[in-house]
């Protein structure tokens, strides 16, 4: 019994004593497997930009000021053999530690009397790095050895190489394999020959030796041992082995390419989580964009034209391939040179009247030759005009959009809608319509919207995507190359529409802009059209072919106007010269499945009545234009064929009934101007002059202000009196005298010049004139409320 009490004491003590063995050895084992960070490396990463086949187009400084490209997903193969080679040969075959290494290491310095040497394997270099190349001391050398253990057993060799190529120093600011491939040979790591991958692999052991001539001739000489011992080990034959001797070292860095700065600064901002950009970009065509930007920037810039940027889009791919965002001028940051001016919105001037043109076309609300007026308009105080300040009267849609005229696509736009044409606007893709559709108004087709070239350019590639039918690529426009393609958003508008569209855009005869008439002769074919802002402060420029779609915008950023800045002298050069450098890619053929034809009036471009001459016109099978001519009517004339005459005053059998193109009143007056073939029609025989006046007034005459129902605007003028209105009107016949009356009181007479200015006071009025042979309109208008 009394023996077995010291027994239990001792067991009670190896109890105590294993326990407290164990806690340490928990303890130890804790410590060890949480001594390393959950995340070894948190350093900021440069943004780059490759181009479609991995060139570098442009870089930035990680915001540490290190040039530290985005991390490799695997070590290139060659790189991977001259590493371990010169590094660490037993790399696969211990744990994270060499315990032969360090034993030499540790006689090299006691030799020496001195750390010439510290065995390190890669694992343990990763763990150095990671700390910050901490003191070379015996204890933080032990902390390196536990933490490589550690490393091992939270990653692969594979990853721990890959630690390592992306974060170990190449000089400088240099830092990782990939960012030192492209600084000291413009290449990948990929690309590397074995002469390349052994300079690199010596340079992280004394990264300083890239600073100086004599260390680079240390380097080179370091690199040639390493190649001997790759030809000694077999991987290397002798003549690749000679080959590499041959190369030599690179001076130092390269300066990094600026091919595409304002597109990384884009990309940057929009996706701050993301660092490495691939663009399906060209880099050969990015070069030769970036040359015809720079020369034709100069140009501008002396007419006081400070920015100027231009795209191009591949139509096969539905790719961006080439993106020149500003003209490049680091001594004139401050006039908007480091703005992204394809990605700014700005004023759209008329860019967007294809897009209302091939929207109307879809759903027949036109042909390509109805005519539509062009006459003077008034919209509450809104007075729209052409840029040449002319009116035609009336002028075909086709050459309508093609001349870009302003009056005629404001009333495609009042018959079309404006709602509609916003939300077709938005739906294809215009992501900077912020306001309401009647915060716009009007002026929507006019450039009271903003738009960014970029959007814009990838609508008009759309437009030539859907006119290629079958033969091309119907898919929105993309820039990185991991992008998903989407669906053409303007599909449901089909081939044909698009078709017509670019085929108006082909007429290559534009009116007078600027004081002068240009014409683009040209063996290419090449839809395109021009837009200037409302105070000429944007000029556009797109162009399309089969194979590319180019925009171009000039202007100055910060929206001062220029008189010399319009989209036919200041874009539209730019963009022909970018044209002339690229394959087009021949024409776009009709998409004759998706087409039909219709007969119109060959006058009106209305469907064809009896009284017409008739014509073909091409129209969307889609479509359902059934509007009848309306300016074709049967006149009566008399034998001489040059009175009209009645039934009250000539006998049926001795009239002579002929159709006749009439305009009305107004259209015509302008009209006669640019069509002498146009006959007006002949005036009533004297012995009918008594029943003229059962004609409508609004047969011989036209108010071109106020308009019916108008709401009319007089403002107060700078001394504080009423200011005046100017009313006027249009007669058949301009020397037939007409009197003004107004609210049942005569005013004056007219006679040739039919114009007056008034003075009405604010509410509703009736203004009434009538002619010398009887004929009367009315017009029933209101005036606001005067503010000064």
């Amino acid at each position: 019994m009394g023996g077995g009490r010291p027994l239990k004491r001792r067991l009670r003590k190896y109890q105590k004593r294993l326990l407290i063995l164990s806690t340490g050895l928990a303890a130890l084992f804790l410590f060890f497997w949480f001594s390393l960070p959950r995340r070894l490396f948190n350093d900021p990463i440069s943004p780059v930009l490759l181009a479609a086949n991995g060139k570098l187009l442009d870089a930035r400084l990680a915001a540490d000021e290190q040039w530290r490209f985005p991390r490799l997903k695997s070590v290139p193969e060659r790189y991977f053999q001259v590493l371990l080679q010169y590094e660490d040969r037993r790399f696969f075959h211990h744990p994270g530690i060499d315990l032969l290494a360090i034993g030499r290491a540790m006689v090299q310095n006691i030799r020496r009397r001195q750390i010439v040497s510290g065995g390190s394997t890669i694992s343990m270099q990763v763990i150095r790095i990671a700390r910050k190349n901490r003191g070379r001391t015996y204890l933080e050398k032990l902390r390196e050895m536990i933490l490589a253990l550690r490393l091992e057993l939270s990653f692969s060799k594979k990853e721990v190489l890959t630690l390592y190529a992306a974060n170990a120093p190449f000089g400088g600011n240099i830092v990782g394999i990939d960012a030192a491939s492209w600084f000291y040979f413009g290449r990948s790591a990929e690309s590397l020959s074995w002469a390349e991958a052994a300079f690199l692999a010596v340079i992280p052991n004394e990264p300083g030796l890239t600073s100086s001539t004599r260390g680079r001739l240390l380097l080179q000489k370091k690199r040639n041992r390493l190649l001997q011992r790759l030809l000694k080990r077999r991987y290397l034959s002798k003549l690749e082995f000679s080959l590499a001797l041959a190369e030599s070292i690179p001076r130092g860095p390269r300066a990094v390419p600026r091919l595409a700065s304002h597109l990384l600064v884009t990309l940057a901002a929009q996706k701050p989580g993301q660092r490495l950009f691939q663009t399906t970009i060209k880099a050969s065509l990015q070069e030769t964009l970036l040359q015809i930007i720079q020369s034709e920037g100069d140009k501008l810039l002396a007419k006081n034209i400070r920015n100027l940027a231009a795209l191009i889009i591949d139509n096969r791919q539905g790719a961006v391939v080439a993106y020149a965002g500003n003209i490049s001028r680091d001594r004139m940051a401050e006039h908007g040179q480091d703005i992204d001016m394809i990605q700014s919105p700005r004023s759209t001037g008329s860019i967007l009247k294809p897009f209302l043109y091939a929207a109307m076309l879809h759903e027949g609300g036109l042909t390509p030759r109805t005519l539509i007026a062009d006459t003077p308009v008034h919209f509450s105080g809104y007075i729209p005009e052409n840029f040449d300040r002319r009116f035609r009267g009336a002028v075909p849609a086709r050459d309508a959009l093609a001349w870009s005229l302003n009056i005629p696509a404001i009333r495609m736009l009042q018959q079309f809608g404006i709602p509609r044409f916003y939300h077709l606007l938005k739906k294809w893709g215009m992501t900077t319509l912020t306001r309401p559709p009647g915060g716009y108004g009007l002026t929507l087709i006019l450039g009271g919207a903003e738009g960014t070239l970029y959007q814009i350019t990838g609508m008009y590639a759309g437009l030539l995507q859907l006119a290629m039918a079958d033969k091309g690529k119907r898919s929105e426009v993309c820039l990185l190359a991991d992008e998903e393609p989407h669906p053409l958003r303007m599909r449901e508008l089909g081939p044909a529409a698009a078709f017509l569209t670019l085929q108006a855009l082909t007429e290559v005869n534009r009116p007078e802009e600027e004081g002068f008439w240009r014409q683009f002769n040209s063996s290419k074919w090449v839809a395109w059209k021009t837009g200037t802002s409302f105070g000429l402060r944007d000029a556009w420029s797109i162009g399309m072919t089969p194979a590319f779609t180019v925009g171009v915008w000039a202007g100055n950023a910060d929206g001062e106007g220029n008189p010399n800045l319009t989209g036919l002298s200041s874009s539209a050069p730019v963009l022909f010269d970018i044209l002339q450098t690229l394959d087009t890619g021949g024409a776009v053929p009709p998409p004759n499945l998706w087409l039909r034809e219709i007969s119109v009036c060959r006058d009106s471009g209305f469907l064809a009545t009896d009284l017409c001459p008739a014509t073909t016109v091409s129209m969307p099978r889609e479509s359902h234009f059934s509007q009848g001519c309306p300016y074709h009517q049967l006149v009566h004339l008399d034998g001489s064929r040059r009175f009209r005459v009645d039934s009250r005053c000539e006998s049926i059998e001795r009239m002579v009934h002929v159709p006749w193109f009439v305009l009305p009143p107004l259209p015509e007056y302008y009209y006669r101007r640019y069509h002498p073939e146009y006959r007006a029609l002949p005036p009533y025989r004297q012995d009918c002059a008594a029943f003229v006046q059962a004609e409508s007034g609004q047969q011989a005459m036209s108010l071109v202000y106020p308009e019916a129902n108008s709401a009319v605007y007089i403002p107060v003028d700078l001394d504080g009196k009423p200011g005046r209105a100017v009313f006027e009107v249009v007669h058949r016949r301009p020397e037939t005298t007409v009197f003004w009356h107004m609210d049942g009181n005569y005013l004056t007479a007219t006679r040739q010049f039919h114009q007056i200015t008034v003075n009405p006071g604010p509410g509703r009025h009736l203004l009434v004139l009538i002619d010398e042979d009887g004929r009367r309109l009315e017009r029933r208008f209101t005036v606001l409320n005067r503010k000064r």
